[in-house]
């Protein structure tokens, strides 16, 4: 192999490394959730476009693209819109996406059920594990939820 050859074969490397780099930077960037108390999800990326939902604070969205101050979200149930970037936040949330879910004292199927959640109840995120998500009520009360049943951050 020449020189030539091997430095090629260097920036090829090194730039897929960063091209994988970038990606995952990218896809843990890619949820916001809503800042304020109500946040209009719209049909377009502009004020004067259809209001398609109003969302509460926390409410988790995957962001799939951007244009100006503008960001084209999806939530859990795969419904689109756009959403003013300044209104969304850093701030982890879920959504339960199962019928029920069952809310436990601890992280496994071992610990004690202490609460159910229903299907797209809002939920602080708290604390991850890799299967389990410790979550927050409205009300304070924390216990922990499998992650498959949940979806957010």
């Amino acid at each position: 192999m020449t020189r030539t050859h091997r430095f090629r074969n260097t920036l090829a490397a090194l730039a897929t490394g960063l091209a994988l780099l970038a990606g995952q930077t990218a896809s843990a960037q890619s949820m916001v959730s809503v800042k304020g108390n109500v946040l209009n999800m719209r049909s377009g990326p502009g004020t004067n476009t259809e209001v398609l939902w109003e969302l509460r604070k926390g409410y988790p969205l995957k962001v799939v693209a951007r244009q100006g101050n503008w960001l084209k979200v999806s939530d859990f149930e795969n419904d689109r819109g756009w959403v003013v970037r300044s209104l969304t936040g850093r701030t982890p949330h879920h959504v339960v996406k199962s019928r029920v879910a069952n809310i436990r004292q601890g992280p496994g199927t071992q610990h004690r059920i202490v609460g159910k959640a229903e299907y797209g109840e809002l939920l602080r995120t708290r604390e991850k594990r890799p299967d389990w998500v410790r979550v927050e009520r409205d009300n304070g009360k924390t216990g922990w939820i499998a992650k498959r049943l949940l979806w957010g951050w």
